[in-house]
């Protein structure tokens, strides 16, 4: 089967320039030029989203936080200029990469095909319960306490299964970017010390225990 992407862009050459490419390279292809049609056609669960941010009237931001709450595929930003503020509001809001323009179509190419591959990887994991209370569904990408379903962002629950599934071993929060995100890590210790603190969160409202411990000056760890 076909992955299938949404395109959403008001530049009409460069949406006509991704199509061209993904449909070439064996992908199906939908497309937008506005952020409400792309609301509207993110209801066709496309297996990714390539987003432009700075469209007029409803941005590509908007666009992100109004439909995360019914499309669970990854979401990559494209984006004529960013900063890490920028970056972390879009990772907050749902968002799972950036590019920005201009780009290499192949680095663009890499990039999606990386992300489908670890949308098909985590299908295929299997559930896991790590004492009494906590058990984690690599399968439905979910967390249960006490037998609740724990509400997590994608990337939150990411970072989870990687921490989860190499317990005890500490892991930076640039290889954690360059893990989790598929990409280079410069620049990102930011972005991931913000998903650890909603991860604490989410875990501080369950009433559960960190699981994720900081190891000063090195970075995190998972335990039991």
């Amino acid at each position: 089967m076909r992955d299938k992407i949404l395109i959403v862009d008001d530049e009409a050459d460069i949406v006509s320039m991704l199509k061209d490419y993904f449909e070439f390279n064996g992908y199906d292809t939908i497309t937008a030029s506005n952020g409400r049609e792309a609301i509207e056609k993110a209801g066709k669960q496309p297996d990714i989203i390539l987003l432009d941010v700075n469209m007029p009237d409803v941005d590509g931001m908007e666009v992100c936080a109004r439909i995360r709450h019914f499309v669970s595929c990854p979401i990559v930003f494209l984006t004529a200029r960013i900063q890490d503020g920028d970056k972390v509001r879009g990772f907050g809001i749902g968002g799972d990469d950036y590019i920005v323009k201009p780009f290499s179509i192949e680095e663009l190419g890499a990039r999606v095909a990386a992300h489908l591959r670890r949308e098909r990887r985590g299908r295929d994991l299997a559930k896991v319960r790590f004492d009494d209370k906590l058990a984690i569904d690599y399968t439905e990408r979910c967390l249960y306490y006490d037998g609740r379903p724990i509400p997590l962002a994608k990337k939150d629950f990411e970072i989870i299964e990687l921490l989860s599934r190499h317990m005890g071993q500490v892991f930076s929060k640039e290889r954690i970017y360059e893990l989790v995100w598929d990409y280079g890590s410069d620049g990102e210790s930011s972005v991931v010390a913000e998903h650890i603190r909603r991860i604490r969160s989410r875990f501080a409202a369950a009433g559960m225990k960190q699981y994720v411990e900081t190891v000063w000056g090195l970075g995190y760890k998972w335990v039991k």
